[in-house]
């Protein structure tokens, strides 16, 4: 079994799998008589194919056990996918870019407290994998016809750690 350890989500880092959604960089502004501060277009939300919309929805996911055993990721070629969490907990990421004949080797990272994501159209990613206790997320993908998610399962799993 292939051993992988999780690293920090950066902007940087998770760059080519997504965007990083949180209060940080340089696009944030006042709003509501200077009450709230705006923090706008942190992710692009993609929809495309037959009768494609956007959806809002929540979870309530509940962790898995570390050392995750990374058996099957999937990818949603319609539409993109964030996950945005509802307490500031840190959750896993796995993200694969394409390979040969399917996703390549898995790149894992951690989140920091209060970071969500949002993983690009047709990229190939783990589940949702809280740590610790269970966790209630926002998440924004796409609704209509058509099927919008494949998996690929490994035939070797990969072990991906914590820091």
């Amino acid at each position: 079994m292939t051993r992988i350890v999780a690293r920090p989500l950066t902007r940087e880092n998770f760059a080519p799998f997504g965007d990083v959604i949180d209060m940080g960089g340089d696009n944030h502004y006042p709003i509501n008589a200077g009450k709230a501060e705006r923090y706008h277009d942190l992710a692009t939300a993609e929809a495309a194919g037959p009768n494609a919309r956007v959806l809002i929805s929540m979870v309530r996911g509940t962790p898995y056990e570390m050392p995750l055993k990374l058996t099957m990721v999937e990818r949603h070629p319609f539409g993109s996918q964030a996950f945005i969490p509802l307490s500031p907990r840190p959750f896993l990421v796995v993200v694969c870019h394409d390979g040969k004949d399917g996703p390549g080797e898995p790149h894992a990272f951690i989140t920091a407290p209060g970071q969500g994501i949002n993983y690009r159209r047709n990229l190939w990613h783990g589940v949702l994998t809280p740590i610790g206790e269970a966790q209630d997320f926002l998440i924004v993908d796409r609704g209509g016809d058509g099927s919008n998610l494949e998996e690929c399962h490994f035939s070797h799993p990969y072990e991906i750690h914590l820091p």
